[in-house]
């Protein structure tokens, strides 16, 4: 049963497929963005201003946690020594070796936080508006990005081979069980993951969720209706024919850039920052492989999402180019027992447009 909080639920949109070159660089969802590959570095720990330190690797940088907080327990989820191996060790070995990187912010039980792109760092999601300050966030860097190492196998970033290693980052970290919070592309490997590891998974939030994992698409005449709810903003004019010719199918690099405004609720000057900060954290030989031919199965997804009984949130944002509330609504009637929200005047980063609302919701989800 899914439970939809916003006013005014929008038409269910036609089921026309788009042309080839007409939904291909919608940002998060998308796998033929062009994107610069960053080299693996030395890790480091991550400093934020007001925030926290985690441990680094041996022999660095020492770390934390003021005033002597702890991971706490949560029964049924933690496995013996499993703050420790939280608060101590940044990084973990995937099965083929390879040295993946995670980021701590926060106290409490943890929020395992897969990050979209595909194939970004975690750094774009920042604390997620402030979320650490009721749960113990653990953002990962998917291999190949960030501070996690390149593998030799390339195969090894399709998204199906990524399932693992978000289980060898639960054994690392000591949980039987996680909670798990995916954005955009991020939503396509956590759908796999409780399709293959059901039991393993205590809660599921997707946020503004990619739907390629399940078979899901946004028609270009969706897109064109949530961006007509931005007719009143003064750079929509020149946003708006873009986006008609991404949609026809005679897209320029121009107007791929003309319709980043979009993808925010506000188009001001923490947004630009954001948005321009993004293109130098995504790996372009990645995002080719995480979507790569077979990869996807979306009937047996589906189907293994349906007998998914934990509950599961669905976090929309009202004007989100990306995943329209139509598409994301359609997400949320796969699984038993679903809670969907649209958060009002959000874009596809609906921790930016709405700190406050953003927290409240996915804090009273988490518990």
């Amino acid at each position: 049963m899914v439970e939809a909080q916003y006013p005014g639920k929008p038409a269910e949109a036609d089921r026309l497929p788009l042309g080839a070159g007409s939904a291909a660089g919608l940002r998060q969802g998308v796998l033929t963005a062009d994107v610069a590959v960053e080299q693996a570095r030395p890790y480091r720990p991550r400093d934020r201003a007001g925030g926290q330190w985690h441990a680094a690797i041996p022999g660095t940088a020492a770390t934390v946690f003021p005033h002597g907080r702890r991971a706490v327990t949560r029964a049924g989820c933690r496995g013996p020594g499993a703050a420790d191996r939280i608060l101590a060790m940044p990084v973990f070995s995937a099965h083929d070796g390879t040295r993946l990187a995670y980021h701590v912010f926060g106290a409490g039980a943890p929020v395992i936080c897969l990050p979209g792109g595909p194939m970004q760092d975690s750094d774009y999601l920042g604390e997620l508006g402030g979320l650490s300050a009721h749960r113990q966030l653990i953002m990962v860097d998917p291999r190949g990005t960030g501070r996690s190492a390149i593998p030799e196998d390339a195969a090894s970033y399709r998204c199906d081979r990524l399932v693992d290693d978000v289980d060898a980052l639960r054994e690392h970290l000591g949980l039987d069980r996680v909670e798990l919070l995916a954005h955009s592309a991020g939503a396509n490997l956590a759908a796999l993951y409780v399709a293959r590891h059901p039991e393993r998974v205590g809660r599921l939030a997707l946020i503004t969720p990619s739907t390629m994992a399940v078979g899901i698409a946004a028609t270009g005449q969706s897109r064109l209706e949530t961006a007509g709810l931005r007719e009143n903003e003064p750079w929509f004019a020149a946003a708006f024919t873009a986006l008609e010719s991404i949609v026809a199918g005679n897209a320029t690099d121009d107007d791929w850039k003309a319709i980043d405004p979009f993808f925010y609720g506000r188009w001001d000057a923490r947004a630009r920052a954001h948005q321009a900060a993004q293109e130098s954290h995504r790996n372009r030989e990645a995002a080719a492989a995480f979507g790569a031919e077979g990869v996807f199965d979306p009937d047996a997804t589906r189907a293994a999402l349906a007998a998914f009984h934990a509950p599961v949130l669905l976090l929309a944002g009202e004007v989100d180019l990306n995943t329209p509330p139509s598409v994301a609504a359609e997400f949320a009637e796969l699984f038993p027992h679903a809670e969907f929200v649209v958060q009002p005047q959000a874009g596809h980063f609906p921790w930016l447009d709405d700190a406050r609302r953003f927290v409240a919701t996915t804090a009273a989800f988490l518990g």
